[in-house]
């Protein structure tokens, strides 16, 4: 059976968070043998006596096969973080979920990303902030992440689809409890160009405790995040709370200090978050339009082998020309023409006089 079908079953148990799994697959070397582990070597391991209880209980109640059975019937891709297509900036931050269920595709591309979020009760103003943001951010080849709620969520995750762009749709439910029930089909449209993703079991059933946890993957997704509109009490505002703690950038759309829905978004950034007026504050800031010119010169210019060669002499330290000709073997020239190349793609920075690092 699929080991990934032992991550699926321990995944069910209450009190087993991404800590502990981690802890249990350190000790236990797979999750399998996590799974079977004796009551001696989970005790080792830290593992609490309710959270003893609910593993030993999951153990007799649950067929792990026919769990892994229903997964793979409904079409749902499960991602580790072992796996190499789990997402790279999600993987970046604190207690990263151990694994996601995955309706759609998740692309490398899709690492550039922009979470838009905000009320429920979106303003006429909120909705067309929303709207406009997400169209640009579509056209910039740019994936809008986003948490499928009525209000500002939705309308963020529409227009990005209108405007064929790639979106995300993080969920307190399992992905096959889509909630809101309005937001059913929306949620397949995303799934077609774009992903519906969570990290609760399937059959989870929406509950408010569920969604303060799934904001900081709407964050951890993201390179910034955007509040469009949100009040004091806002749940946007605890997704911008987990942006600024994972050193993701925080932008803010000002408001009308007589307008309540703008309270925490003005307050926002009165407490330092970049107060954002148009998609290209947000192109700027966090360097887009140079990584899409990088992204078109890869794709322009082939890959050289001498580039990779260069490459394995180079690390974050400062490399001088003469140092990369004498390692490498090759002519000063080519060098200089292969660094120059090289810097247009991304993959290496000029940090002073002929000295360069790799990206």
């Amino acid at each position: 059976m699929d080991e990934k079908a032992y991550w699926v079953a321990l995944n069910k148990v209450s009190g087993i968070g991404a800590v502990r799994l981690a802890a249990l697959l350190t000790a236990c070397g797979s999750a399998e043998a996590a799974w079977r582990a004796s009551i001696q070597e989970l005790r080792a391991v830290g593992i609490d006596r309710r959270t003893l209880e609910n593993l030993l209980q999951a153990r007799r109640e649950l067929n792990v096969e026919a769990e892994w059975e229903r997964v793979l019937k409904a079409g749902i891709q499960v991602l580790t973080i072992n796996d190499e297509e789990y997402p790279v900036n999600l993987r970046q931050i604190d207690a990263p979920p151990p694994l996601l269920y995955v309706r759609g595709t998740i692309q490398p591309n899709d690492s550039w990303a922009i979470g838009i979020v905000g009320t429920r009760r979106a303003s006429t103003y909120g909705r067309e902030v929303a709207h406009s943001l997400s169209r640009d951010l579509a056209a910039s080849g740019i994936t809008v992440v986003s948490g499928l709620a009525l209000g500002v969520d939705t309308v963020a995750h529409k227009s990005t689809l209108a405007n064929d762009g790639r979106t995300i749709a993080v969920l307190g439910s399992g992905v096959d409890q889509i909630y809101p029930p309005d937001n059913r089909g929306l949620a397949q449209a995303i799934m077609e160009n774009g992903a519906v993703v969570s990290e609760y079991p399937l059959g989870t059933r929406p509950d408010a405790g569920n969604f303060p946890p799934r904001n900081r993957i709407i964050s951890g997704l993201s390179r910034g995040v955007v509040i469009v509109e949100a009040g004091s009490r806002s749940g946007a505002l605890i997704t911008a709370n987990f942006a600024a703690e994972q050193g993701r950038d925080v932008f803010a759309v000002p408001g009308s200090i007589l307008h309540p829905g703008s309270s925490g978004c003005n307050a926002l950034i009165q407490q330092g978050a970049i107060p954002l007026l148009n998609v290209q504050d947000i192109l700027n800031h966090l360097g887009f339009e140079q990584a899409r010119s990088q992204q078109e010169a890869r794709a322009a210019i082939p890959a050289d082998p001498q580039e990779a060669a260069l490459l394995a002499h180079m690390n974050q330290e400062p490399s001088h020309l003469d140092e990369l000709v004498r390692q490498s073997a090759l002519p000063a020239p080519q060098v200089a023409s292969l660094l120059t190349v090289m810097e247009l793609k991304g993959l290496v920075r000029q940090v002073g006089a002929l000295s360069y690092v790799r990206n």
